[in-house]
């Protein structure tokens, strides 16, 4: 059985959508926001043992963003923080632009990114 779950947050230009499906041995992610969500980037990171210690969980990801893109920086670490919180693969598709985005602007949608990764850790799977 496959569960899926959605979380919005921000509004407006600034609103962000994580909709993450449950599988049996994994989970697939789509981070979208913005004015003009798309793909910009999608990383697969597996969990595994930290080789510094074994009683933590680490990750191998393999990331490929698109040219002239930079959703990859906000991609990996957000399906790396799932796939050591779930202990499970995680693939994420993220694309999240503002046109003439100021810093500030990019923070709120970063901060924003997080937030919905937040809400889906304390969320009820």
């Amino acid at each position: 059985m496959v569960k899926t779950v959605t979380i919005s947050t921000g509004t407006g230009k600034f609103a962000i959508c994580l909709i993450t499906s449950f599988t049996e041995n994994g989970l697939v992610c789509q981070l979208f926001g913005g004015d003009r969500p798309h793909v910009g980037a999608v990383v697969l990171s597996v969990p595994r043992p930290s080789l510094r210690d074994s009683q933590r969980v680490s990750c191998n990801s393999s990331v490929l963003p698109m040219i002239n893109h930079k959703d990859d920086e906000l991609a990996k670490p957000v399906a790396e923080k799932l796939a050591k919180h779930f202990n499970q693969p995680v693939a994420l598709v993220a694309g999240v632009h503002l046109d003439n985005a100021s810093p500030e602007d990019i923070n709120v949608l970063v901060n924003n990114c997080w937030l919905a990764v937040d809400q889906l850790l304390q969320s009820k799977i």
